[in-house]
């Protein structure tokens, strides 16, 4: 790239360095196709990467190693109370950030991927323009965009303070507050909160929906939210924050609904509402691309937006917002640029909630089904079966199968447990492989393992004379 040049042309211009950006650019570039990323970041990685899922989740490992030494009691193993070097946490996850950062920059470098430091807006259906940037304009033949999503805020309600952060700003953890309240039951709010917790902070959560984890069936976020309920100072459904003010080195915030919390005052305020797609900021109109009401793009089963020399891929498209789907699709979308005739059509896509215990579910879940009428066989078992759950004292687990009455086919599989979101994928190609409870039955599991649940629950349903529980 010849800094400072006025328009830079590109076989394939990809708008936005995260999972699905880099993932579908490394992909066009391994086929021949002359490639260059805009990503307006320092570096390649996206939210994902620098303000996302790895550093939640290397702060979530961090909570998981405070939380031994009591377990640890209860199998008659004592450790000192653990010592918390924020300075020392803080290093450790930037480490995490740089080295994995550092990796994609080298991909990129090694396939020849042209990477540009800038905000790209559309000028037209060929070209966009880039604030914040050595290159001015870029014409491309072909484009994905992958530009994601951003935090949604409470309008009208969220104050302009240090106090009240979203995940970016809750990731940055520049100190532990001694109380803090989380507004929104999803599993962003919940993932925080746990790392919250288990630095030290009295968690409040507040959730307007009558249960955690909407999405999720009940069965499966029940012995979350148990151990939640141990963890936290208060847990408060059905309620809703009104309003917000800074007062005296902390946030008042006001309530209604049926479950007021009995703390008013707190430290910090996260809102962790959910996100929304980042549509609206890249003057998509210019170029013909279409949005939904909901702000997002639209795209066809190739994933073509209505500009058909322009694709779009990730959080920006729809949900599931999940870094693996935008990667499934860049992968989809570099094929087809390469002469591919293929679409996209993941049977199911997993999700994962990692806390403790994690919730992993894939394909159909049992309040889908009974809302579709679709005639299921379910079949669960509690971890207190396990051999491996019960050494190591971790019996608050649930497998959970959901098949066709009539066929047996696997439609879903849900899993509560320790590190279950390592064992969901197995599920996953169950279901894409269209396999029935006999298949993973047949299936030889390692013993003494939780994963090998799954069969056992296979078994109930493949046994003859099994019958459909509702």
């Amino acid at each position: 790239m010849v800094v400072g040049e006025f328009t830079q042309e590109t076989d394939l211009l990809v708008i936005g360095g995260g999972p699905g950006g880099y993932t579908a650019a490394f992909r066009a570039a391994q086929r021949g196709i002359k490639t260059t990323i805009v990503e307006a970041g320092d570096a390649l990685g996206g939210v994902c990467l620098h303000r996302g899922c790895i550093p939640s989740k290397t702060l979530l490992y961090v909570a998981e190693l405070l939380n031994i030494p009591e377990h640890a009691r209860d199998l008659g193993v004592e450790f000192a109370k653990p010592k918390i070097h924020l300075d020392g946490v803080n290093k450790w996850k930037g480490d995490v950030i740089a080295k994995l950062s550092k990796g994609l920059g080298g991909t990129a470098k090694r396939l020849k991927v042209d990477v540009v430091r800038g905000t790209a807006k559309f000028e037209d259906a060929r070209h966009v323009t880039l604030s914040d940037s050595d290159v001015q304009r870029i014409r491309f033949k072909r484009c994905i965009v992958a530009a994601g999503s951003r935090p949604v805020e409470l309008r009208g309600i969220q104050i302009d303070s240090p106090r009240v952060v979203n995940s970016t700003g809750a990731l940055k953890l520049e100190s532990i507050p001694k109380n803090a309240l989380v507004v929104g039951g999803g599993y962003i709010g919940l993932e925080l909160g746990t790392v919250l917790a288990a630095l030290g902070s009295a968690v409040t959560v507040v959730e307007m929906l009558p249960a955690l984890l909407a999405g999720c069936d009940p069965d499966l976020a029940r012995p979350l939210i148990k151990r939640l309920e141990k963890q936290f100072a208060e847990i408060a459904l059905e309620t809703r924050v009104t309003g917000m003010k800074e007062k005296k080195g902390a946030v008042e915030v006001s309530f209604e609904g049926k479950n007021i919390p009995e703390r008013k005052s707190f430290e910090q305020v996260l809102v962790a509402v959910g996100r929304r797609p980042n549509g609206d900021q890249l003057d998509v109109a210019k170029a013909g691309i279409e949005l939904t009401d909901r702000g997002f793009i639209k795209v066809d089963d190739q994933l073509r937006t209505t500009n058909s020399r322009v694709y779009a891929i990730g959080d920006i498209i729809g949900d599931p917002m999940l870094a693996h789907k935008a990667m499934a699709e860049g992968k989809v979308v570099a094929d087809i640029l390469a002469g591919d005739q293929t679409v996209f059509e993941a049977r199911c896509i997993p999700a994962v909630v990692f806390t403790d215990p994690e919730v992993a579910w894939v394909g159909l879940t049992e309040a889908e089904a009974k809302a579709k009428g679709i005639d299921v066989v379910v079949k669960k078992m509690q971890w207190a079966a396990s051999g491996r759950a019960t050494a190591i004292g971790r019996t608050d687990g649930l497998t959970k199968m959901i098949c066709a009455a009539d066929t047996q086919r696997v439609l879903g599989v849900g899993l509560t447990g320790p590190h279950v979101g390592e064992m969901i994928a197995e599920a996953a190609l169950a279901i894409e492989m269209g396999a029935v409870a006999t298949d993973i039955s047949l299936t030889v599991h390692p013993h003494p393992t939780t994963s090998e649940l799954l069969g056992e629950v296979a078994d109930l349903i493949s046994l003859p004379g099994s019958a459909p529980a509702h």
